[in-house]
């Protein structure tokens, strides 16, 4: 079974009459990519200031490595964040920067230093000015920042934002290094699925402060991949039917539901052949859509994606 990092169970933060979150449940196990998608206002950053400390919910309650409570501030130093930029100093260099917030955490060992710098590949340039540092070196000076107390969990809000396709190319390939060679579990904000897509391997939806929905890398591949759907009230003895067939690369979605990939049937075939053996069928059509449209499916709108 896997470890469980942090859990909400019906995480709140109302402010007067607006409710930010409402009711939020997440999970996130050991190492993952876990990717917060929802559009500017969604929720994303409250559920983060939250569990970062920067704010307190208002109902519900949330988990750190199996701690809650008071108990879950002593985990905190086990989490790292960038949730809004640091205040860096733009005539001290990248190592001057981190050693100033290294003292401010209480950090002893300055070699933590240069191991953040290597982990986000600024060790060459760690005698450089802050203020020569590009969008990109200054997004992965401040990820060093979240690095500095050797978290097991960081957690990064819009990482990407403002960034050309050369930084978030850049600091994808950072992602994929802290958590495959260092098993650190990543959580990041972004309303961009597209680009997240390429890191997570999980993934949360988030619109007006509810929760949409909570899916897997291989879920949304299944829920966009275009496939022939069937509707039925006996989705047993449909599959049945189809392996008569010889059609094998099918998934039953629910009791209500089944759908088919990859197969050369005609709708109208299939539905001929299903009614001849007595099986209900409600419909069969095709689906299957691109990233951007089920981003706009779940938050019912236009999205940037």
């Amino acid at each position: 079974m896997r470890e469980i990092v942090l859990q909400t169970k019906k995480l709140s933060k109302r402010y007067k009459n607006f409710t930010a979150l409402d009711s939020v449940d997440m999970t996130v196990y050991r190492g993952d990519i876990y990717g917060f998608i929802g559009r500017n206002g969604a929720g994303k950053t409250t559920i983060m200031k939250i569990i970062t400390g920067l704010a307190e919910a208002s109902g519900g309650e949330f988990e750190i490595f199996s701690k809650k409570g008071a108990e879950a501030s002593a985990e905190k130093r086990r989490m790292g964040c960038l949730i809004e930029n640091p205040s860096f100093f733009g005539n001290l260099t990248a190592y001057q920067n981190l050693k100033y917030y290294a003292i401010q955490k209480g950090i002893v060992d300055m070699g933590q230093i240069d191991n953040a710098l290597s982990l986000v590949q600024l060790s060459d340039v760690k005698d450089k000015k802050f203020r020569k540092f590009s969008l990109g070196m200054k997004q992965r000076l401040g990820i060093a920042l979240a690095l500095l107390d050797n978290p097991d969990l960081i957690i990064l809000d819009e990482p990407i934002n403002g960034l050309d396709p050369l930084g978030i190319s850049e600091l994808r390939n950072t992602f994929k290094r802290l958590n495959q060679e260092f098993g650190i579990t990543i959580i990041i904000s972004s309303h961009i699925l597209s680009e997240l897509y390429l890191v997570a391997n999980r993934f949360f939806f988030i619109e007006k402060g509810r929760m949409l929905k909570e899916i897997t890398k291989e879920e949304l591949d299944l829920e966009c991949m275009r496939c022939l759907v069937v509707k039925t009230d006996n989705t047993r003895h449909c599959a049945t039917i189809l392996e008569e067939m010889g059609i094998t690369n099918y998934k039953v979605i629910n009791t209500g539901e089944l759908r088919i990939y990859g197969e050369p049937i005609k709708p109208e075939t299939l539905n001929k052949t299903l009614i001849n053996h007595s099986i209900n069928i409600s419909g069969i059509f095709e689906s299957g859509i691109s990233l951007e449209d089920y981003f706009k499916s779940l938050i019912g709108g236009e999205a940037q994606v």
